[in-house]
């Protein structure tokens, strides 16, 4: 899993086995280590962050920064994903 940055405890990363067709460019935020059930991000084509959900139980407050820091690094993600991916695809 390309991990992308660390905000204190969090991970934001990319879970490598994503499904078939791709999906759109989002990350995975989890606490400590990369886990597939984990809270996800989409970035859209403009660069927001929209929660797709909150599976890792990251508190309201904490949520809202990471989903600033997300927004605030969209494209250097959305290139990472491309990249990695070696497609992209956004959700809106």
């Amino acid at each position: 899993m390309p991990q992308l940055l660390r905000i204190g405890p969090y991970i934001l990363y990319f879970w490598s086995n994503e499904s078939e067709p791709l999906e759109p460019v989002h990350v995975h935020v989890a606490e400590g280590k990369a886990v597939s059930n984990a809270t996800k991000i989409w970035i859209t084509g403009t660069g927001k962050a929209l929660l797709c959900n909150n599976n890792s139980q990251i508190p309201e407050r904490i949520l809202n920064r990471i989903m600033r820091v997300v927004e605030a690094n969209s494209a250097e993600f959305i290139q990472a994903w491309t990249d990695h991916f070696g497609e992209t695809r956004f959700y809106c």
